[in-house]
């Protein structure tokens, strides 16, 4: 049965996710900074339309990104190489929201709708939340956003407007978090795209073992400022 959360119910174990459809764990509740650094803690995440009601998920096997074990194609370096894009961090949040919000081919709505970009950009005027943006000739083409708690990254959305500009941003994402001894990026679910830059799966309970040590380290909270640039 699954738990229904009110303002004061904790989070159930993440034993009692379903299996089918795979790791909703809780409805209800609110999207509160409080309760989503809650649910991020513990491996948790809402994933959820506009009008519905609040879903709480943590999927098993969990898809992460350990940011010593990205993986850069012989064409992604080439592009790299040419330092044709600009990489800027936190400087245009709500629009990297809207911008991942737009739906993709084959959707006809999106889970990041209002009340998850107003939710998550005060997460990010709380320095919790982050965008990573590729730029080029003054546009923006491409990024991620996401959330940071001790040494933890937990990525909620990409976009690209032209080819390889999201995982441009991925790239520079990984390398600064590993300069700055971050352990993992949680990319949530298996696609394609984060198999073929070394993401992989892990079991939901290795996943919260690696959460328990990573997010009890000292957070940042504060504006991001990249100080890696890629050498070629």
């Amino acid at each position: 049965m699954i738990c229904t959360l009110f303002s004061d119910t904790p989070f159930p174990p993440l034993e009692q996710a379903l299996i089918e459809p795979n790791g909703l764990l809780a409805i209800g509740g609110d999207l509160s900074p409080e309760r989503l650094i809650s649910a991020y803690r513990q491996g948790i995440f809402p994933w959820f339309n506009q009008g519905e009601v609040i879903l709480w998920w943590s999927p098993n096997p969990r898809m992460v990104l350990f940011p010593q074990e990205l993986k850069i194609s012989r064409s992604l370096h080439k592009v790299l190489k040419k330092h044709h894009h600009q990489i800027r961090t936190d400087s245009t949040f709500t629009q990297v929201m809207q911008a991942c919000a737009a739906p993709r081919r084959s959707q006809t709505e999106t889970w990041i709708h209002d009340d998850i970009i107003a939710a998550y950009t005060t997460l990010h005027q709380m320095g919790i939340a982050h965008s990573v943006e590729t730029w080029i000739d003054g546009k923006l083409v491409g990024g991620l956003y996401g959330i940071a708690i001790g040494k933890a990254f937990f990525g909620e959305s990409m976009f690209s407007r032209i080819p390889d500009a999201s995982k441009i941003a991925l790239v520079y994402l990984a390398k600064q978090l590993e300069s700055w001894g971050y352990g993992l990026i949680d990319c949530q679910m298996k696609t394609a795209h984060l198999m073929s830059m070394g993401a992989r799966e892990i079991s939901r309970s290795h996943f919260a073992e690696q959460l328990d040590i990573l997010t009890s380290l000292p957070d940042q909270n504060k504006k991001w400022l990249f100080d890696f640039t890629y050498p070629g």
